[in-house]
C-alpha cells in the first residue's frame, strides 16, 4: 500500500488535476493506492469567508456559494465525459444545497460557532475527492471514494481536533478488508466525533489525513506531492538560491515545519514516525524531480545544517522580577495560565538566575496572554515582586536544523556572528542540549537579510553576495562598473564573490534593483530612471535593508561625504575616494572611524591617496604592526606631477593643464589640485593615519598660483588667468632649469608639521626622476630610518582610480 496526497495547488484546476490523474495511473498498476486530496486551491479560504459574511448578517455570502457551485461545475465539464456529469452534478449541487442551507442558518442566527465552521469547511475537500474519483473512473481505472469522516475519529475539539487513533485504526481495517479497489480516494482535512460530527484536523490538515491513512495501512512509504520540489534549505520566495534537500530525519523534518517549512503541516509527522515509514515530498509539476525523502536515518552531510526556516508575526513576551527567584512553581503558573486559555508558547528561553522567563507566541494571543498572565501574578505585581508583563511585537524567529549539529563544534558562534556582521539584532536565543534547532528571535525587518546571510553562510560554499550602491557615475564611476562587470564571473569562480550593483546615481537621475542592474545597458537604465534625491537614495538603501551592503563614493560632493554616518549606523560599509570626509574636522573624521568599529561597518578610502596606489594599507599594517611614523615626503599629486613634467619650453601652462584635464587627471574644477588643497588633504589622512591629530588649517601651503587665479569663480575665468599670468610660469621654470632641477609638488610632514608647495627638486632625490601621473610616498619610521619605505606607482587617472575602489570593496568581501 502506498498512500499519495496532492495539495491545493496540485488541485487548482482541470489543467493540474489532469497531471494528477497521470501520476496515480502511472503508479497504481502494480499496488493498492490510497488518494488523498485537498480542496480546490483557494476554495478553503472562500468557505471561511462565506462562513463569516454571513454570520455579520452580510447577503454577499449568497454570490460566494454561487462563486465555489461555479468553480466546481466548470471543472466537472472540463475533466469528466458527459455520460458522468449528471450523476456527478447531482452529487455536488447535493453538497452545495448543504451548504446553502447552513450558510442560511449563520445568517438568520448571527452567529457562526466553530462546530459550525468546521462543517462549512469540510466541503472543500468533500467536492475535490468526488470529483477527482469521477475522473479517475471516467478513466477506467478500478476506483472508489470514502468519505474520511466514516473512518478517522477525533474528539470535539472543533478546529483542530485530536485524533482517537486505536478507534480510526479499527474502522480503516473494518472498511477496507472489503474494497478490493485499485485506488481509494479519500477527502483531507476531514474527520468526525464518534457521534458522526464534522470536525477538521488544522489547517495543512490533509497532509495529517494522508498520514494518519498511511499508519493505519501500514503503507510502504507516503508520498506528498505539492508544487515545489520538496523541502528546502530555506524559504525560496526569501532566498532565491535555496535548493531542495534529498534527505531528512523524521526529527529534522518536524523541526523544520514547526518553524515555518510550509511543504510538511508539522503534525504530519508524528503518525508514520512511530511506524517507521518514510515520506517522500514530490512535485506534482516536475514528477522526475528527485524531492525530499524524510526516513528515521540520518544521512552524513559535509554540511550539519539542513535547513534555515523562520515563523513570522512573533511577539516576544517577558516576565520578570526578583520575586521569581528561588521560588519554585512560577514556570507552572505561567505555562499553566497559557494552556488554560489555547495559547500555544513557541519560544522559551529562561535566565539561569530564575530572574526572567522569556516566550515567544503568536502576534494575534499576545494582547490575550499579557492579560491573563498579569491576572496570575497580580498579587506579586501589585507587591513590585514581579514586573507586569512586557510585550515586544512584529517579531520572527529563525532557525537552524540540523540532526548532526551536535556533532561540529562553533555552529552557534558561526549564526551569531553572521547577523551580528549584518546588523541583525539578536532579541532571544533557545537552544536545546540536542542541539538539533538554534533559534533566535529578531525584528520582523530583518528577516531577509538574515535568512539570506545565513543560507549564505552554511549553504553557498561560502560564496559571499557584496550589494553595491554607487553614487557618482562619471569617468572614475563608469570604469569602476565597467570592472565590475568585467570580473564578475571571476569573483565568483576564482575569489568566491557575487558582487551586485542595485543602485546608480548622479547629480540628476539615480536607479535600483533589488536583484541588481544589467551593467551591459546601465546608462540607458540611468537616463530613463527617476530624478536624483539624496534622502531618498539613502531612505531607499536602508530599506532595502540587504546582507553585506556597501555605499560606494565616487564624486568630489561634500554634502555626499557629509552623509557616510547614516550608512555606517546600519553597518552598511563605505568606499569612497572622495577626500572630503577624512580630511574634514579631526572630529568627524574620528567619529567616522568609530562608527566603523561600533557597527561592524568597514570604512575604506585607500583611493583617497595615491588612487590605486596601496599607500593607506600600507601604512596601516606599519601601525599595527607597532611601527612609528616619523616623517614623511611625498608626491602626492599625479595630476600636478603629469603637469609639471609636461610644462617644457614648447608646451604653455595652460595648455598642459587643460590636457590634464581632458586625460581625466584633475578634478573637475582643475582649481583644486593647482591650489594645494587636494595635496594637503591627502597628507592630512596620511598623518591622521599614522596616528597624529590635526587639522587642515594647520598644514602650510605654499600656493605657486598668484592671487588672481585663485580668485576666479569659474573655470573659463580660471583658465583665462593662468594665459595671463604665463611669464609667472615660464619664469618658475626657467628657475627649475638653471638649477638643473625639476619642479615637482612636495608634501611633508616632520616634526609634527605639515606643509605642501612647488619645490626644486635635485638630480639626486627619488622624486626627480618621476614620470606622467606617478605618484611616490616615502615613510621614515622607528624601522625605517637611513632608507625609507617607498611605494611608487601611477596615482591619476580614472583606470587605476576606480581599481583602487575595486580593491576596497573585494577587500570587504574577503572579510
Amino acid at each position: 500500500m502506498i498512500v499519495l496526497k496532492f495539495g491545493g495547488t496540485s488541485v487548482a484546476n482541470a489543467q493540474n488535476i489532469s497531471k494528477v490523474i497521470d501520476i496515480i495511473i502511472n503508479k497504481s498498476q502494480k499496488e493498492k493506492h490510497i488518494i488523498v486530496v485537498s480542496a480546490l486551491s483557494g476554495v478553503t479560504d472562500l468557505l471561511h469567508l462565506a462562513g463569516t459574511t454571513a454570520a455579520n448578517k452580510n447577503e454577499e455570502y449568497q454570490k460566494l456559494v454561487s462563486k465555489i457551485a461555479l468553480k466546481h461545475e466548470e471543472l466537472i465539464e472540463n475533466l469528466v465525459d458527459s455520460e458522468n456529469q449528471l450523476a456527478l452534478k447531482t452529487i455536488v449541487n447535493n453538497e452545495i444545497k448543504q451548504l446553502q442551507t447552513l450558510l442560511d442558518g449563520c445568517f438568520l442566527l448571527n452567529e457562526l460557532s466553530t462546530k459550525t465552521l468546521d462543517r462549512i469547511l469540510s466541503f472543500g475537500e468533500l467536492l475535490s475527492s468526488q470529483i477527482i474519483s469521477f475522473a479517475l473512473k471516467n478513466n477506467e481505472n478500478n476506483c472508489c471514494f470514502i468519505d474520511s469522516r466514516k473512518i478517522i475519529k477525533t474528539n470535539d475539539n472543533f478546529g483542530k481536533a485530536a485524533v482517537i487513533f486505536n478507534k480510526t485504526k479499527e474502522l480503516f481495517s473494518s472498511v477496507l478488508q472489503n474494497i478490493n479497489d485499485q485506488i481509494i480516494v479519500f477527502p483531507g482535512f476531514i474527520a468526525s466525533t464518534v457521534n458522526e460530527e464534522t470536525t477538521t484536523l488544522g489547517r495543512g490538515g490533509s497532509d495529517y489525513t494522508a498520514s494518519i491513512l498511511a499508519y493505519c495501512s501500514n503503507a510502504n512509504y507516503l508520498e506528498i506531492w505539492t508544487d515545489v520540489n520538496g523541502m528546502y534549505t530555506a524559504n525560496p520566495k526569501i532566498v532565491k538560491q535555496a535548493k531542495s534537500i534529498e534527505n531528512l530525519s523524521y526529527q529534522e523534518a518536524m523541526e523544520l515545519s514547526h518553524f515555518g517549512a510550509k511543504v510538511l503541516y508539522p503534525p504530519t509527522i508524528q503518525p508514520v514516525l512511530n511506524a517507521m515509514i518514510p515520506i517522500l515530498i514530490k512535485n506534482t509539476f516536475e514528477p522526475n524531480a528527485q524531492g525530499t525523502y524524510i526516513s528515521n536515518q540520518t544521512i552524513s552531510n559535509r554540511n550539519p545544517v539542513k535547513g534555515i526556516s523562520h515563523i513570522d508575526a512573533i511577539t516576544l513576551l517577558t516576565l520578570e522580577g526578583s520575586g521569581m527567584i528561588g521560588i519554585t512553581g512560577s514556570s507552572k503558573r505561567l505555562f499553566e495560565a497559557l494552556s488554560q486559555h489555547d495559547i500555544n508558547v513557541i519560544f522559551i528561553t529562561q535566565a539561569s538566575s530564575e530572574h526572567s522567563i522569556c516566550i515567544g507566541i503568536s502576534n494575534s494571543d499576545a494582547e490575550k496572554a499579557k492579560t491573563i498572565i498579569d491576572a496570575t501574578f497580580d498579587i506579586e505585581i501589585s507587591q513590585n515582586k514581579i514586573d507586569s508583563c512586557l510585550l515586544e511585537k512584529d517579531l520572527c524567529i529563525i532557525a537552524l536544523v540540523g540532526e548532526n549539529m551536535k556533532n561540529h563544534q562553533g555552529l552557534s558562534g558561526k549564526m551569531f556572528s553572521t547577523l551580528g556582521k549584518n546588523n541583525v539584532n539578536i532579541r532571544a536565543i533557545a537552544q536545546g542540549a540536542s542541539e538539533r534547532n538554534i533559534s533566535a528571535v529578531i525584528n520582523k525587518n530583518d528577516i531577509k537579510k538574515a535568512l539570506n546571510a545565513l543560507h549564505e553562510r552554511f549553504f553557498e560554499d561560502n560564496t559571499k553576495q557584496l550589494n553595491l550602491f554607487v553614487m557618482g557615475v562619471g569617468n572614475v564611476g563608469e570604469k569602476f562598473i565597467d570592472q565590475i562587470n568585467q570580473q564578475k564571473e571571476f569573483l565568483k569562480e576564482n575569489l568566491k564573490m557575487n558582487v551586485r550593483v542595485i543602485a546608480l546615481s548622479n547629480s540628476r537621475k539615480m536607479i535600483f534593483n533589488e536583484e541588481g542592474l544589467d551593467l551591459n545597458n546601465w546608462k540607458l537604465q540611468l537616463y530613463e530612471s527617476e530624478v536624483a534625491n539624496t534622502e531618498k537614495f539613502i531612505s531607499e538603501v536602508q530599506k532595502l535593508n540587504l546582507r553585506n551592503s556597501i555605499f560606494v563614493d565616487i564624486t568630489a560632493n561634500s554634502d555626499i561625504a557629509n552623509i557616510y554616518d547614516q550608512f555606517l549606523k546600519q553597518s552598511i560599509a563605505v568606499v569612497t575616494c572622495n577626500k572630503i570626509a577624512c580630511s574634514s574636522q579631526y572630529e568627524n573624521y574620528q567619529n567616522l572611524k568609530n562608527l566603523s568599529r561600533k557597527y561592524n561597518a568597514p570604512f575604506l578610502f585607500e583611493t583617497n591617496v595615491g588612487a590605486g596606489l596601496p599607500i593607506i594599507d600600507t601604512l596601516k599594517h606599519l601601525i599595527a604592526s607597532g611601527d612609528k611614523v616619523n616623517k614623511i615626503q611625498a608626491v602626492l599629486s599625479g595630476s600636478l606631477n603629469f603637469i609639471f613634467n609636461n610644462f617644457d619650453e614648447n608646451n604653455s601652462f595652460h595648455d598642459v593643464v587643460k590636457e590634464a584635464g581632458i586625460q581625466g587627471f584633475t578634478e573637475p574644477d582643475p582649481k583644486i589640485d593647482l591650489s594645494g588643497i587636494d595635496v594637503a588633504r591627502k597628507i592630512l589622512i596620511l598623518i591622521r593615519e599614522s596616528g597624529y591629530k590635526m587639522e587642515i588649517d594647520n598644514i602650510e601651503n605654499k600656493s605657486f598660483l598668484p592671487e588672481e587665479c585663485m580668485q576666479t569663480a569659474n573655470n573659463e575665468d580660471f583658465f583665462a588667468s593662468l594665459i595671463k599670468y604665463a611669464p609667472h610660469f615660464k619664469n618658475l621654470l626657467k628657475e627649475a632649469n638653471s638649477k638643473n632641477c625639476k619642479l615637482k609638488y612636495v608634501a611633508t610632514f616632520e616634526n609634527g608639521k605639515a606643509n605642501v608647495g612647488l619645490e626644486f627638486i635635485p638630480q639626486e632625490s627619488p622624486f626627480y626622476n618621476l614620470e606622467g601621473k606617478d605618484n611616490i610616498v616615502q615613510f621614515y619610521t622607528d624601522r625605517y630610518v637611513d632608507q625609507p619605505l617607498l611605494i611608487k606607482g601611477a596615482g591619476a587617472g580614472a583606470a587605476v582610480t576606480a581599481s583602487g575602489i575595486f580593491a576596497d570593496v573585494v577587500r570587504i568581501g574577503n572579510v
